[in-house]
């Protein structure tokens, strides 16, 4: 098989050298991360129903979950919920096989209701946020999806495209991280910071300024002085680790919207926003790499929730970012690399009508002295298209 793989140079500075960068990381507990979570832990339960009960993934998608904000009123010491979040689980799936029920909505209950207890430990289910489910039938022509037992590679549902981009800039780094830490090493002992921490990373020059916001948990935090201090201890971890992958000037700033004099500070009964009036959509947060990157290409798919199978909206964004870490990994000489892969509806997910790859490599390297590894590499992951289905519905895979 001859794929059309392209290679060439990309026309523009590697984004580590450019003035000025901005990069974005919604976190897990942010009303649009809470939407993705949901649904793409409700995607990989039905996936996995699927192979249980029929052997093979049927027709579903649950990317357009929505979550509409509650309202609390939060007080030091521990305030309480006076509305509760409301959770739309939406979209389609198989319920029927072959004149066999399988308990559609039931498992996506379930999913949910595992998902929240794990990512936010705070929110009460069943009072604090309600969950609902309405999962429309799938379409009969599309039930047929993917069966462990078959070799057969799936047709792309659609015509379209998705990117990836590594190696990742310093900045970039230090937002994905700067959230991935917060919320475990530094939570693990600092029970009083919510899972909704949204970082914004600006460099400009060699300064990279990094603006947290953290919801701090009430039931945690007895006084003003006490808020304080988790805000600044989280601004001293920030700091530190952001040190830790840059030699540039770094400053920090958490939370300053807060004004103490009027009061006003970001305290939460629940460690989310979700819980006074910040809805929350799939899709309208983290790309399929965890960031928000303008200086970088971005598809406006929603990863999180789409079946795995052969929705391309999901497999091409989380191939391309793989493709893109896998060439960086293993190919010297090359600054900056993103990947676009094209689809083209009703063809084999394994022969995208383009697979493009752009690179700035390092000075003193040809892009003639690396192309053919590249091409290599790309055409070996795209043969393993399908091992993308797996790591997703395995959990291997993060899509937000």
């Amino acid at each position: 098989m001859s794929r059309n793989i392209q290679v060439s140079r990309l026309d523009r500075r590697a984004v580590e050298d450019q003035e000025v960068e901005i990069v974005e990381r919604k976190g897990i507990g942010h009303p649009d991360s809470i939407c993705d979570g949901l649904a793409e832990s409700v995607s990989r339960a039905l996936s996995q129903l699927y192979l249980d009960r029929v052997g093979k993934v049927l027709h579903y998608n649950t990317d357009e979950t929505q979550l509409v904000a509650g309202r609390a009123a939060p007080a030091f010491g521990g305030g309480e919920v006076i509305e509760p979040i409301y959770v739309l689980i939406v979209g389609r799936a198989t319920k029927e096989y072959e004149g066999r029920q399988l308990p559609v909505d039931s498992t996506a209950l379930a999913a949910a209701r595992e998902y929240l207890a794990e990512a936010l430990p705070e929110l009460e289910y069943g009072t604090d946020v309600i969950v609902d489910v309405r999962l429309g039938e799938g379409s009969g022509d599309l039930q047929d999806v993917f069966g462990e037992e078959t070799q057969e590679v799936p047709m792309a549902n659609d015509t379209s495209f998705g990117v990836g981009h590594a190696p990742l800039t310093e900045t970039e780094t230090i937002v994905h991280e700067t959230e991935r830490e917060l919320n475990t090493t530094y939570f693990a002992d600092h029970p009083e910071l919510g899972p909704d921490v949204k970082v914004m990373g600006k460099r400009e020059g060699d300064r990279i300024d990094i603006t947290v916001a953290a919801a701090m948990v009430d039931a945690h935090v007895a006084d003003l002085e006490e808020y304080d201090a988790a805000v600044s201890g989280v601004r001293e971890f920030v700091t530190d680790l952001a040190e830790d992958y840059t030699d540039r000037e770094v400053n920090v700033d958490v939370n300053t919207a807060d004004d103490y004099e009027e009061g006003s500070i970001y305290l939460t009964v629940t460690g989310t926003s979700a819980e006074q009036g910040d809805d929350g959509s799939v899709g309208r947060g983290n790309r399929a790499n965890g960031l928000i990157t303008p200086n970088r290409p971005m598809s406006m798919e929603a990863t999180s929730g789409k079946n795995p199978v052969n929705h391309i909206g999901k497999i091409y964004n989380l191939l391309s970012t793989h493709i893109a870490e896998k060439v960086t990994d293993e190919v010297d000489g090359i600054r900056d690399l993103q990947v676009r892969l094209l689809s083209q509806i009703g063809r084999p997910i394994d022969e995208p009508h383009v697979a493009d790859a752009q690179i700035v490599t390092e000075e003193g390297v040809e892009l003639s002295a690396i192309e053919e590894d590249v091409v290599a590499i790309v055409d070996d992951e795209l043969a393993d298209v399908t091992g993308v289905t797996r790591r997703v519905i395995d959990g291997d895979v993060s899509t937000f």
